[in-house]
């Protein structure tokens, strides 16, 4: 884990140095660490804060999280019945808006080149939390996006832990690139290499599905493998007991970013806390042989997207 200086401190202002510094931040980033902000720069007013440890989840088992989609102003997730949503909507609108504007400063290798993904809320104590194991934020894993595939693009995550008094508890473990030369054939990366006669039909019936209206996504061997190796990691027990593991403490009013496709992670404890999500393409990073995937394409031989 890196500690980043507040913006304003240390020449984070002074554009003569803010390139070599945003530049610096990203390679960093792409080589696997963490970058902290032991005082956020994304402040929420008291009022806001206090609204926000009010808002109670929806009961619905599919909402692990309130998701907030910044392109279509919309927030699911939420009990519609003890929840103001128009003020909910107001705080994480601008809450994205701060940390878009933020990173795009802290990270401008990247800005205008990423696509901005959904933001969350996430109101629940998880030490303890009751969800399948697939599902839970407890055990290690990288993370993929089954339902918004990124086609080789990195996920990239700022969180903040708006909690008062108590810290958010993560372990991580060795990034991909370590991590893939051990794993990934025992995770049968194999079986995900694109047989040509295959691709061009599985394309075709993704273009016709969608021009009769189902929701059909042209997932590429790269996000179909990685939502593969996400379970893998989650349900392979002596990886959960064995691998090295790096503890972190996220104090109350912290944030952090993390490339969290590289660096598995897992959330041991923890309650409120705000997340924002960014897809960086490839040809957008500064060293693109460490993403994932080209450390799966070199493991595979072949190129593994659409």
């Amino acid at each position: 884990m890196i500690k980043v200086p507040d913006f304003t401190e240390n020449g984070w202002a002074d554009p003569r140095l803010a390139a070599d510094r945003a530049r610096w931040c990203c390679e960093r980033l792409e080589e696997g660490a963490i970058l902290f902000f032991p005082q956020s720069p994304f402040v929420l007013s008291e009022a806001d804060r206090n609204f926000l440890l009010g808002v109670r989840q929806a009961g619905a088992s599919y909402y692990k999280n309130i998701s907030y989609r910044p392109a279509e102003d919309r927030v699911k997730g939420f009990d519609r019945g003890r929840t103001d949503a128009g003020t909910l909507r107001r705080i994480l609108r601008e809450y994205s808006e701060r940390v878009i504007e933020s990173a795009s400063r802290l990270l401008a290798p990247y800005a205008g080149r990423w696509r901005i993904d959904f933001a969350s809320f996430r109101p629940f104590q998880e030490h303890g939390r009751q969800l399948s194991q697939i599902a839970r934020n407890d055990l290690l894993h990288v993370d993929a996006f089954p339902t918004r595939p990124t086609n080789g693009g990195r996920i990239l995550r700022v969180f903040t832990n708006l909690n008062r008094t108590q810290p958010r508890i993560w372990i991580t473990s060795d990034p991909m690139e370590v991590l893939a030369p051990q794993l990934a054939r025992s995770a049968c990366l194999e079986r995900f290499i694109p047989r040509r006669p295959w691709k061009k039909l599985q394309r075709v019936i993704v273009r016709w599905g969608r021009r009769a209206g189902l929701p059909l996504r042209d997932r590429s061997p790269y996000d179909a493998f990685m939502h593969h190796f996400h379970d893998f990691l989650k349900l392979n027990r002596a990886f959960q007991e064995e691998c090295p593991k790096y503890r972190w403490e996220f104090p109350p009013g912290s944030s952090w970013i993390v490339f969290t496709d590289t660096v598995p992670h897992a959330v041991l404890s923890g309650q409120f806390a705000f997340e924002q999500t960014f897809i960086v393409p490839c040809d957008a990073l500064l060293q693109p042989d460490k993403a994932p995937l080209r450390i799966l394409e070199r493991l595979a031989g072949t190129t593994l997207t659409n």
